[in-house]
């Protein structure tokens, strides 16, 4: 640590970066979705249908866990489950419609607050966030 650094500095950097990320959760098309369930949502959108015991290593959960959190997604129509017609103990996890749609209004609120919180920076700071970005992406990546 330079001599001019303190403990201090990287708890201000870590917790600016909790407290900018749950603002970014934070805007979401429906409020009874929980952050588990959402992490799942993204997971389908982002890589296409799964099964639970994929699902469960992806976001770090037992499969039971899993199961109930599938559960809550399928009662509330976002998520459908499709048994393989070659082998019915394979189910195939995907997104509805509905949870097509609840994760595209998120990515949408969440690009729209970005930017304009982006767009009012002056320029100077938007040109020293887009620096960081690749130590942050690192970071994030580790």
């Amino acid at each position: 640590m330079a001599s001019d650094e303190s403990p201090h500095d990287d708890q201000d950097i870590r917790l600016a970066i909790q407290r900018l990320a749950r603002r970014i959760r934070s805007m979401q098309a429906d409020d009874d979705v929980t952050e588990g369930q959402r992490a799942v949502l993204f997971a389908l959108s982002k890589n296409g249908p799964q099964t639970l015991g994929s699902l469960s290593e992806h976001e770090r959960v037992t499969p039971p866990s899993m199961n109930r959190t599938i559960n809550a997604l399928v009662d509330l129509g976002l998520v459908t489950r499709k048994t393989a017609t070659d082998d019915a103990r394979k189910v195939s996890l995907d997104l509805s419609p509905a949870g097509c749609d609840f994760t595209r209004e998120t990515q949408r609120r969440r690009d729209a607050w970005f930017t304009t919180r982006l767009d009012a920076l002056p320029a100077e700071q938007r040109r020293l966030l887009r620096e960081v970005t690749p130590i942050l992406r690192d970071l994030a990546d580790s």
